[in-house]
């Protein structure tokens, strides 16, 4: 998945971004983060596991 449509499916559900790391861009609700990595294109199932956070 690109980087860049995951980014934007968090901030179509409310979450925007907090800080930025290292190597990673954290992503925050008010209540929960989550760090998003650097790269062009994200693993599937890393992708995954992040949407599957929204839905939390």
């Amino acid at each position: 998945m690109k980087r860049r449509d995951l980014i934007k499916l968090l901030e179509k559900n409310g979450w925007y971004l907090k800080r930025n790391g290292g190597e990673h861009d954290i992503y925050t609700n008010g209540r929960e983060r989550i760090p998003i990595p650097r790269h062009s294109e994200i693993k599937e199932r890393l992708a995954q596991s992040i949407i599957k956070k929204l839905s939390e």
